[in-house]
């Protein structure tokens, strides 16, 4: 499978990151070392409080929380996420009503 620009832009724009916040500021003596902090990194610090750029500047986890601030639900409770708007609001056409009744000795 073969990346696309922008997949590989995200890719680089990645591993730079994280060589010039962690790897290039650290020294570890074993596998196991990098491993882990390496892991915590991603976990506890670029995943949930580093601001991004491509959240306006917000960390990830405040922009879920202004997200799910903003969710409004149904009257069913329901959220209203991913609903279909204007003409694609009605349910699609079924092919068992709109067959042609003619055909196959309907």
């Amino acid at each position: 499978m073969q990346l696309s620009a922008d997949s590989n832009a995200m890719c680089e724009s990645f591993f730079g990151t994280l060589e010039a916040e962690l790897l290039d500021r650290e020294h570890f003596d074993t596998h196991e070392q990098a491993r882990r902090r390496i892991f915590w990194y991603l976990e506890s610090w670029y995943n949930l409080r580093r601001l991004h750029s491509s959240l306006r500047y917000r960390s990830p986890l405040e922009f879920e929380q202004l997200h799910a601030q903003t969710q409004t639900s149904s009257h069913r409770g329901l959220p209203t996420d991913g609903q279909r708007h204007g003409r694609e609001r009605r349910p699609a056409a079924r092919p068992w009503t709109t067959r042609c009744l003619t055909l196959n000795g309907g």
